[in-house]
Order: structure tokens, then sequence, then C-alpha cells
């Protein structure tokens, strides 16, 4: 399996992993209206020997009381049915965090399961006075801090990129 960015070629089989990967397109029309508009920061795929993309981890910008603190979002985050429990989704968020990390980037949110997202060093959003737009969502939004000052003085809505208002 080869942990690596995205690159053009590998758009197609992103796009057939999350169709089959969700009950819905959402997620698959999600990342192409972000490729679209610009706005996916970072694509981490798994690919096995012939190249088939088998996981898929997108990071894009979010913005706090719409201010560009150089903050991203993980999502979403899917790996082929064949090849789950294998640690595959841990090497994409790692290879993820590590490649915004040297890009200067301050801060990851992501909206899933807590017990999954806590065993990579995510945490309640909520312990730092920040929340996102979605209700009921208080103990599903997390942060991983890059930067070591990312989380000073900082309170409020994190607003998601438009593309995910699709989930409103």
């Amino acid at each position: 399996m080869l942990i690596r960015t995205e690159i053009g070629v590998d758009a197609a089989g992103i796009d057939s992993l999350l169709r089959r990967s969700f009950a819905t397109e959402a997620e698959a029309e999600l990342v192409h209206q972000l490729r679209e508009d610009g706005l996916l920061t970072l694509g981490v795929v798994a690919t096995d020997d012939e190249g088939q993309v088998l996981g898929y981890a997108a990071f894009s910008p979010v913005t706090l009381q719409g201010e560009d603190k150089q903050w991203v979002a993980l999502a979403p985050l899917a790996v082929d049915e064949s090849v789950r429990r294998q640690g595959i989704a841990q090497q994409l968020i790692y290879e993820g965090l590590d490649t915004l990390n040297e890009f200067g980037y301050a801060a990851v949110v992501v909206l899933g399961e807590p017990a999954f997202y806590s065993r990579f060093g995510f945490e309640p959003a909520v312990r730092h006075q920040l929340h996102c737009k979605w209700p009921d969502s208080e103990a599903a939004f997390q942060l991983y801090k890059l930067a070591d000052n990312a989380f000073d003085g900082v309170a409020g809505q994190i607003e998601f990129a438009e593309p995910f208002n699709r989930f409103d």
C-alpha cells in the first residue's frame, strides 16, 4: 500500500471510492465541488500496486468567525471495505497531518466519532469554546493542534467551506 498526496489521475478512483463507501453520493459530490472551487487544500490517497485508490482523506480550509487562521477540516475520510481494519485510515490521517504541518497550517478540525479520532490526538472543540453550525455536534466536533499557539485566544464558530452547506 502506497500512501501519498493525490495527483490528477487519482480523481476518478477517489470518486469511485467515495461513492461505494458512503450511503449517498454527497461526499463524492463534496470532494468534486471542493476540487472545482480550488478549495481542496490537500488530498491523501492509499493506492495498491496497480494504482487503484483504496483510501482517501480530504482537507479543506475553514475559518473562525470569518477569519482565516490557517486551519483546515478533515472530511471526508474513506477506506475501501476490502482493506479496512489494516491501519490505512491511521496512515492517511498521519500523512495528512505531517504534510499540513510542513506547509505551516495551524490546526485541523473534524466532525466524527470521538473514540476513533481521539486515538490520533484530536480533542473536543468545546474545550476551546469552539463549535460548528451543525446542531447536536458538540461531542463529534474535534480539533488537532499543529502549531503551538493555534488555540490561543480563540473562541466562536468554525465555518466550513461553502460546498459543505449541502449537509445542512
